[in-house]
């Protein structure tokens, strides 16, 4: 009888240890991202609004063609120097969350919670606010050609856009990452659309005329033609979903950046040989401009391409930078309820919803080109913040892996010259860099609030804990929920961090990947 107890004993193991498999590829977020994808993705994503906003910007900001077209060659090659810094740190670091996680490993805690903070309250809202702009614009504009357009009907259009994607990614990954890719041979057909008719007045010797030069905003300039580039950092977002990194993510960030800078360069040679500077400054939709005088015949079909072109950019951006909150809500510096994801569909539920209101939010009070000022210079303070870490990470473990290495020479360079750009931008446009700046320095007291209490003096302890003891009482309540109420709940979220929350048929997975199943009553 024993060796039959042992023998059922042993089939249950196995039959549970099966079942813990089974479960765990169920909820685990898979690799499901090749090399077409990936590539797809930095490209759709990069090639999204920019190049059909950006252009005004550049030039406004700069002053002169000539100098215009130069900042948009320094801005590719700034861009491909920072990518390839970020494949070196993708395959360091095999973990999602990109500037997140680097942060983390390489300059601690603190600096990894402000990019995160800053991530969720306003340069990732920020950045879909615009982008959605950019595509309500393209889509309502031809109505009312020559006269505006309502800017309360491009805003509409722009909240239905940014809802499509939040639905689409909530419900499958899979279907996100093939629509991406269709979308992503789409724009680069609308930019080939752009620059063939462009040439062919080249040819014929056609030309513009120069402006003043501008050196005094130069460094808005190039925050136009940087955020025109912005986009290659979202594959390392999804490093745990991309099959095989180590050879997937270089090959795929490299690819990807050098066809964008071709491209972009050459875009702006057909604007300007379509189109006087004057011309091109007095449009608010530029690719609309030239279809008219380029391309009469398909005048209509342009701004179809490009508004499909920011959709495919708010597809991308919506794939990936949830999984920046769920990693972090992963190691503890979120509430867990993000690092959840559906059983079921295998999406990270709570983190795709999380931004959709201060999206809307930002979308009905922003303007485009302050909004691309004022995400600028947080996102790009980080990026070089993140190369001067992996540098540093560089000097303190030698020994560290690293199968893709970076000449040290282009980092130095990268970082040295992105902080000379955040620098100067205090000076070109003081009141929107000084408001990013504040904002981003506001995660500095509620870190220590809320994931580092113990290291605050007794007096702060002391309040810290009298806020999560009165907040911690909200939940069990009875009878309807008032606006203190909800307050409440919302303050024993953010202090809590309960895993105990209902959230129909989810679960939790821990750094080391692990569940945490949480079903509701």
């Amino acid at each position: 009888s024993t060796g039959a107890a042992t023998g059922d004993h042993r089939r249950g193991a196995v039959s549970w240890s099966e079942k813990e498999k089974t479960e765990d590829e169920v909820v685990h977020l898979r690799r499901e991202i090749g090399l077409l994808p990936a590539v797809s993705f930095i490209i759709g994503i990069v090639v999204g609004s920019g190049i059909f906003i950006a252009p005004k910007g550049v030039l406004m900001n700069s002053g002169s063609v000539g100098l215009s077209l130069l900042v948009w060659a320094l801005c590719g090659v700034l861009s491909m120097f920072g990518a390839l810094c970020f494949a070196e740190l993708g395959t360091s670091f095999t973990k999602s969350g990109s500037q997140y996680t680097y942060l983390l490993e390489t300059l601690g805690p603190l600096p990894a919670f402000l990019r995160l903070w800053v991530t969720f309250i306003f340069t990732r809202p920020a950045s879909v606010s615009y982008v959605s702009l950019a595509f309500g614009r393209y889509v309502v504009e031809p109505f009312f050609a020559p006269c505006a357009a309502p800017i309360v009907l491009i805003k509409l259009v722009s909240v239905l856009a940014v809802t499509f994607v939040v639905a689409l990614n909530c419900w499958s990954v899979t279907t996100a990452s093939r629509i991406q890719v269709t979308l992503t041979f789409t724009k680069m057909f609308a930019l080939v659309l752009i620059i063939v008719p462009g040439f062919m007045a080249l040819v014929k010797g056609e030309r513009t005329k120069p402006l003043s030069l501008t050196l005094a905003t130069l460094p808005i300039a190039f925050y136009n033609g940087l955020y025109a580039y912005g986009g290659w950092t979202n594959l390392n977002c999804i490093t745990e979903e991309v099959i095989n990194p180590n050879r997937n993510i270089p090959l795929a960030i490299i690819l990807s950046m050098v066809t964008v800078t071709i491209f972009y360069v050459l875009v702006n040679v057909a604007y300007y040989t379509m189109m006087t500077p004057s011309e091109l400054l007095m449009s608010d939709a530029v690719a609309v401009t030239f279809a008219n005088r380029a391309l009469p015949g398909l005048a209509l079909v342009i701004p179809i391409l490009v508004a499909l072109s920011c959709f495919g950019t708010l597809n991308g951006g919506y794939f990936t930078s949830p999984r920046t909150l769920f990693v972090g809500a992963r190691e503890g510096h979120w509430p867990s309820i993000f690092s959840m994801i559906h059983i079921r569909r295998r999406t990270p539920l709570p983190a795709v919803l999380l931004q959709y209101p201060l999206v809307i939010l930002m979308l009905f009070g922003g303007e485009i080109y302050q909004l691309i000022t004022f995400s600028s210079f947080a996102g790009w303070f980080f990026v070089a913040l993140t190369t001067l870490g992996m540098l540093v990470h560089r000097y303190r473990f030698p020994l560290h892996p690293r199968p893709f290495k970076v000449p040290a020479v282009i980092a130095v360079i990268f970082t040295v010259v992105c902080f000379f750009i955040v620098g100067l931008s205090l000076y070109s446009d003081p009141w929107n860099t000084g408001r990013s700046c504040a904002l981003m320095l506001t995660g500095i007291p509620v870190y220590y609030l809320t994931v580092q209490r113990f290291r605050l003096p007794n007096r702060f302890k002391y309040i810290s804990g009298k806020l999560l003891q009165h907040a911690s009482a909200a939940p069990s309540g009875g009878g309807s929920t008032g606006n203190s109420d909800i307050l409440k709940i919302s303050v024993y979220l953010l202090l809590k961090k309960s895993q105990k929350l209902s959230f129909v048929y989810m679960c939790s997975v821990d750094s080391d990947t692990r569940r945490n199943c949480v079903r509701s009553n």
